[in-house]
Formats: C-alpha cells, sequence, structure tokens
C-alpha cells in the first residue's frame, strides 16, 4: 500500500507553476492575477480563501480578496461580479460557496465570464469539459486527475466508481474519468444516496473516488484487494485527544481500508492540498488564454 502524499505533490506542482511565473516576468509579461470574493464571516470559508491568497503569493500571482457583509444583496454583488469581469487586470476569480440563502448561487456563477472562470463551475466550461475541448476544470476533480498522473496510476480499461453526485466534485469527476484521455478511458460507475447494493458496487472498483460527504461510510469490507482509493470526504470528529478537541476524517475508514490498497489518499493531506493547486494552474491556464 502506498500513500498519495497530495501535499507533496501540490509542492511540486506550485513549484513548477512559479518557474512559469517567473518566465513570464523575465519576459516582460504579467502576472497572473486572481481574486476571491467572500461574503459573510463563515470560518471554514475564510480559512480558505486566505489559504488561497498566501498560495498566490507563494507562487508570485497577484491576488485580490474582496470581503462583503452577509446582508449583501444579491443585485450588489452581481454589480461587484461585473466590475471583475470587466477588469483587464484580474485573470480569474472564485466567489466562496456556500452563499447566504437569499443569493441565488446558479445566478451568481453564470454572472461570471467563462475565461475568468477558474473554479470551473460555468455551463460553458463544463459542457467544454463534456465536449473534451480545452477549457477551466472543476478545481477539485482537475486536483485528482493531477495526482493520478503525478503516480502514473492506470486508469484506462479500469472500474471507476466515483461516490456522490455533486456538481462541484462527483459528476464533474466521473466525466473527467471517463473522456478519452489519461487520466480517463476507464468504465465509470457513478453511485449516490439512492443506489442500491452500494457495497456489491463498490467492491468492483479498482479506483474509488469516494466524495459523498458521510464520516467514514467506505469500510474495508466495501474495498477490493489493490483498489486505489481516493477520499474527497472532509469532517472534523471529537477528540479530547487532540489540543484541538477534534481530528479530521475522511469518507472512507482509512486506519482498516488502507491496508487492502495499492493507493489511498489520506485526510488531511491527500485532495485537499491538489484543490487549491488545480486553482492555482487555472489562473495561469486562465492568464495565458487571455494572452492569445
Amino acid at each position: 500500500m502506498k500513500i498519495i502524499d497530495g501535499k507533496a505533490v501540490a509542492e511540486s506542482i506550485k513549484s513548477e507553476i512559479a518557474q512559469k511565473v517567473a518566465q513570464r516576468i523575465k519576459q516582460g509579461k504579467k502576472k497572473p492575477h486572481l481574486a476571491a470574493v467572500l461574503v459573510g464571516n463563515d470560518g471554514a470559508s475564510e480559512t480558505y480563501v486566505k489559504s488561497k491568497v498566501k498560495n498566490c503569493e507563494k507562487v508570485g500571482f497577484d491576488s485580490t480578496l474582496l470581503h462583503f457583509e452577509e446582508s449583501i444583496s444579491e443585485e450588489e454583488l452581481l454589480k461587484e461580479i461585473k466590475k471583475l469581469n470587466n477588469n483587464s487586470a484580474i485573470n480569474g476569480f472564485i466567489v466562496q460557496l456556500p452563499l447566504p440563502k437569499h443569493i441565488d448561487e446558479q445566478k451568481i456563477i453564470q454572472a461570471i465570464l467563462p475565461e475568468k472562470d477558474v473554479d470551473g463551475f460555468h455551463p460553458v466550461n463544463v459542457g467544454k469539459m463534456v465536449l473534451e475541448i480545452p477549457s477551466l476544470l472543476p478545481a477539485t476533480p482537475y486536483g485528482i486527475t493531477l495526482l493520478l498522473k503525478h503516480y502514473n496510476i492506470p486508469t484506462e480499461g479500469k472500474n471507476c466508481v466515483v461516490i456522490g453526485r455533486s456538481h462541484i466534485v462527483g459528476t464533474p469527476m466521473s466525466i473527467l474519468m471517463s473522456r478519452n484521455t489519461y487520466p480517463g478511458n476507464a468504465t465509470v460507475t457513478l453511485a449516490h444516496s439512492r443506489t442500491k447494493n452500494l457495497k456489491e458496487i463498490c467492491r468492483q472498483a479498482d479506483i474509488l473516488i469516494a466524495a459523498v460527504g458521510k464520516a467514514k461510510l467506505i469500510t474495508e469490507d466495501m474495498i477490493k484487494d489493490g483498489a486505489v482509493v481516493i477520499d474527497v470526504g472532509i469532517h472534523r470528529i471529537k477528540d479530547d485527544s487532540k489540543k484541538s478537541g477534534y481530528r479530521l476524517v475522511g469518507d472512507v475508514d482509512f486506519e482498516n481500508v488502507a491496508q487492502k490498497c495499492s493507493y489511498i489518499t489520506p485526510v488531511p493531506g491527500g485532495v485537499g492540498p491538489m484543490t487549491i493547486t488545480a486553482l492555482l494552474q487555472n489562473t495561469l491556464t486562465a492568464c495565458e488564454m487571455q494572452e492569445k
């Protein structure tokens, strides 16, 4: 069993991005510029956005953080997005989800120019992904493909089971794994909360990608020997032995499942670091595309 080290892979890719940015500056080209829009004071979202800004500095990007009160109206937020769309200095931006209930997330996502949509959520980018046209890919699924590629994990002709059908991870992941490319060319099953015989389906998987949002749902008896297991879930579990009072676990019962796998991602330190790395890669790609 080999643990897939998302932190190490992320650092390696960020180092490559930093070299490309340094090269751009030498050639007199602009630094890529990523903006992040944060609405309200959700602790997890604030931490995540600050991490994005910090990582921008690390690779030599410019970054802007726009923080609005939770009470901002949908109309006002749409005006701010229009400003970012029209600002040629900014190559890409994200609107941190979830948004307050009075704001329609889809309306906000669709207001972002597709060429600046570095989260890869706009219907134009999703459509291009389905049609295998070069586009900005959803960050977490893209990050997972970068992990598979780094470890040279074979995907062609493999049975891949994706558990979870969210628009952010599960559905785009299933599309990427079935595309005629590497990583891809797998035979994909998309399972979800209505799936019957989940255990039997999982036991057929050469590659299992768990993005269902239930702590330790995937147990040892659901995994076949030698499977590759990618755990997208992240949950706080009470643990008085820890200074913080909690520990982080994924959708997979790591301790018991790991012994049966050929490769497995830990939580934390697996998929998580790759999401921000994929976002940075998308921003660099957006910058390059906008110059053409």
